[in-house]
């Protein structure tokens, strides 16, 4: 079992790679305000972003799903991988050697399934591309790629490879690597033969499959030979790092220039990302052996942000497999919030094949947007019917209306509805949009949701009028007396300079909603305030670390992120919220000595009676010189 990692070196992992810089990997984000970042949460689907992330903090919280954590959490949480796996990743990439503090450095064995799996498929990847390029047998190989237009330099730039048709090369060399045979066999790398372990891949040219974060998940392997019986096209089995519904081919080397251009252009094959990419067309993917679908979706989304002005370009072959996909691909065209179009190529040809015969102009000329998907999917079927008879335009209507009916969009619902019109030469335009918004009508009823919950802006969610917490209920954030202490929770998190040590004096019982009291508990544990103003991320760590559970470790996180409610921040402001709840739990205890006045009337002990009257006055003292002097008077 491996040791636990140096605390050391944990914190120097947290302190040497910047969160934006890893949240970026998987999502577009941008400027919230205040030093923060915004993003469509990886965790949850949403049409606008309420994910952010805070760069000097080192925290990411969602305040639409709850989510939050540091940089290890959210690589544990988007890549489904333990605490240590987490950190052995983020240290590989920030050059840190870890500490175990049993049994000193890392050593393989010790190393998390995944990190191992990952690791594998890059010696792997890199073993695949020296086969290519200096085996005499992989000549079949580079001859391909010549054919299609693809020199050295274009393999190299790829990680194209060359997987030799013997049974275990590959296996014997990851052996001699330290891997075990269990582990070949879960990567997908080898396969259970007769007598052990073989190949999976044997005589195929290679391409790597990495995830969006840049790491080697899988592989697409192209047949050469016509001995080779296998499909023309063999990937990696699903495995704990590879699912093929959530992996796009060239994700690693587009994600940047899809999210600069608010575009993706998403094509058939390998070789067609290659193509596009040279021309280029730096923003091509592809799916892997699989149609495009629900996952692919969510990853575009994060990159694309939602922006009502992206474009989605579909590339298909223009026979009936290409026109299949196409319509398949608009069945979740509505999940989009970006514009969807296809593009076909004269002949039907796909970009390698016109990258081939007509030049990388061709290429670039072909993925510029003629014709909206939508509009595709209804000619399709339009084309099966005879308009030229009224029966022929009614069966056509009743199959076309329901695809214009799902677009939710209630304007471009209507203009496509007209278009449709149009396409079956119905001259009355009003009975086909009527019909569409009827058959719409129809859709929102049998569905039960009723009208849509009014938007919120991600900038604001603390103005929601309440907030469900997981420790009690629901928090009225109207309520004045929550909304000082939540903001004055947020200043002691995010700027304990200003409220230290002042801050550090208060009770946990001048927190009147039970999570902040006990979001003060954890700051109270953690050293409080005034140790934040020595190491502002380590306090916030340790914070966490002192929440007695998840919710509360939530609400520190959202408290951390959350922007303060003032655009100038400074202790004049921290001073008015210190005042605000030091008053306001002074105005409590006023209330109960009264009580007990009243309670203790004239007939109470003497001396208890002067005791209790002489707490009264120095409260009603203390409060109004906290009326009269503010934060000095604390």
């Amino acid at each position: 079992m491996a040791g636990r990692i140096n605390d050391e070196d944990v914190k120097a992992v947290r302190d040497a790679v910047p969160i934006d810089a890893v949240v970026s990997e998987y999502l577009q984000l941008r400027n919230a305000g205040g030093g923060n970042l915004k993003g469509l949460c990886p965790f949850h689907d949403e049409k606008s972003p309420s994910f952010q992330v805070s760069p000097s903090k080192g925290l990411f919280h969602c305040f639409g799903c709850q989510e939050g954590g540091d940089t290890i959490t959210f690589v544990m949480k988007v890549d489904h991988l333990t605490f240590s796996e987490a950190v052995e990743r983020l240290a590989g990439q920030a050059g840190i050697t870890l500490r175990y503090e049993e049994g000193g450095y890392n050593p393989a064995h010790q190393r998390g399934e995944r990190i191992r799996l990952v690791e594998a498929h890059k010696i792997a990847a890199d073993w695949y591309m020296e086969q290519l390029a200096t085996s005499p047998e992989a000549d079949t190989g580079r001859k391909f790629l010549a054919e299609r237009g693809f020199d050295q330099s274009a393999a190299e730039h790829f990680s194209v490879g060359y997987s030799p048709q013997g049974w275990d090369h590959l296996t014997r060399f990851l052996r001699g690597k330290g891997f075990t045979d269990k582990e070949l066999l879960l990567s997908g790398l080898s396969q259970e033969g007769r007598r052990g372990p073989i190949d999976r891949f044997r005589g195929r040219l290679m391409w790597p499959i990495r995830d969006i974060g840049g790491d080697v998940v899988g592989f697409g392997a192209r047949k050469l030979y016509e001995a080779d019986t296998g499909p023309k096209y063999l990937n990696t089995p699903d495995t704990a790092i590879y699912k093929k519904s959530q992996v796009l081919y060239g994700i690693d080397l587009a994600k940047k220039d899809i999210a600069k251009a608010s575009r993706a252009v998403v094509v058939e094959g390998y070789t067609d990302v290659m193509a596009c990419h040279l021309a280029g067309v730096t923003t091509a993917i592809a799916t892997c052996g699989t149609a495009f679908g629900g996952d692919h979706i969510k990853i575009l989304r994060r990159l694309l942000m939602d922006n009502g002005s992206a474009r989605v370009i579909f590339t298909f072959d223009g026979d009936a497999a290409g026109q299949k996909a196409a319509l398949r691909a608009f069945e979740d065209d509505q999940k989009f919030a970006a514009e969807t179009y296809i593009a076909i190529a004269p002949d039907g040809m796909d970009p390698c094949d016109l990258r081939l015969a007509k030049g990388d102009d061709a290429v670039a000329d072909l993925v510029e947007p003629r014709t909206p998907l939508f509009e595709f999917a209804l000619r399709q079927i339009v084309v099966r019917y005879d308009l030229d008879t009224p029966a022929g335009r009614a069966a056509a209507l009743d199959e076309a209306a329901p695809i214009v009916a799902r677009i939710k969009n209630s304007g471009a619902q209507h203009e496509v509805a007209v278009q449709l019109a149009g396409m079956l030469g119905i001259l009355d335009t009003q009975f086909v949009v009527k019909r569409v918004a009827q058959l719409a009508r129809w859709a929102r009823d049998r569905g039960g949701k009723g009208a849509p919950a009014p938007a919120r802006g991600p900038q604001q969610p603390y103005e929601a009028t309440q907030r469900t917490t997981a420790g009690g209920p629901a928090l009225q954030l109207r309520n004045p007396v929550y909304a000082t202490e939540r903001e004055l929770l947020k200043l002691a998190l995010q700027r304990p300079e200003l409220v230290s040590p002042a801050f550090d004096a208060y009770g946990i019982d001048e927190f009147t909603a039970a999570p902040y009291a006990a979001v003060r508990q954890a700051i109270m544990e953690a050293g409080g305030a005034e140790y934040g103003t020595q190491d502002a991320q380590d306090y916030l760590v340790r914070v966490r670390e002192a929440a007695p559970d998840d919710a509360v470790r939530a609400m520190v996180t959202e408290l951390a992120v959350e922007a303060i409610m003032r655009k100038t921040v400074d202790e004049i402001y921290a001073g008015i919220q210190l005042v605000a709840v030091r008053r306001r739990a002074v105005e409590r205890r006023v209330r109960d000595i009264q009580s007990t006045l009243t309670r203790l009337g004239t007939h109470g002990d003497p001396a208890e009676l002067a005791a209790v009257q002489n707490e009264l006055w120095v409260l009603q003292q203390y409060d109004q010189a906290l009326r009269e002097h503010g934060a000095a008077a604390l």
